[in-house]
């Protein structure tokens, strides 16, 4: 899982591993707002650029998937439908989402990302996060951490859902182990491997 195109670098060792082993390609494209997505992560690549990477891997024979993330409320949960669209056209089989994570001094740098970058609506957006945790800004629980609670993340949750299935992703979703791939492992024999206890 990545969110660089730098990954196209190693599209011939990973062409290789997807006859070998089933290898799995995913990118994080979290906006399909060029201007949206360069206040929020300035330094990373555009979700066009993500895209355009995602279909020479697709085209190479790497599967490819997306994971729309981080969501945020109020921002770019609107962006799902087109994202999830954009990735499909581009090869993707796989999708996933996973709500904004907010732990510790992450709150403070991010609020201040907010309101430098979104001056009139970064109260909202706050409000939306905290709303779509059932009151909370964040939870460090397992299980808890990367979704929602609330009615409003139900909402999100939902559209994702049925974007997917309209565009027609896989069910099994992102990270789905593949026991296919166990096929490919080879437990290294004797004369590979030295003994820990001679």
């Amino acid at each position: 899982i990545t969110k660089s195109a730098l990954v196209e670098r190693d599209i011939d060792i990973l062409a290789a591993l997807a006859k070998e082993s089933h290898c799995f390609v995913t990118l994080s494209i979290p906006f399909m707002d060029a201007e949206k997505a360069r206040k929020v992560e300035p330094f990373a690549p555009s979700p066009q650029r993500r895209i355009k990477a995602l279909r020479r891997l697709s085209q190479a024979g790497i599967p490819v998937g997306v994971n729309v993330a981080p969501i945020i409320p109020g921002l770019n949960d609107q962006d799902i439908p087109a994202v999830l669209k954009a990735a499909r056209d581009a090869g993707a089989t796989r999708a996933g989402h996973i709500m904004v994570r907010l732990p510790g001094p992450v709150l403070e740098v991010f609020s201040k990302r907010m309101k430098d970058a979104f001056p009139l609506r970064w109260e909202k957006i706050m409000r939306r996060i905290q709303e779509a945790r059932g009151g909370a800004v964040g939870s460090s629980n397992f299980g808890d951490r990367m979704t929602g609670r609330s009615n409003y993340w139900k909402a999100v949750d939902q559209l994702f859902r049925q974007s997917c299935e309209r565009l027609g992703y896989q069910e099994n979703g992102i990270g789905v182990w593949d026991k296919e791939a166990a096929t490919a492992f080879r437990r290294p024999g004797e004369a590979h491997q030295l003994s820990l206890f001679d």
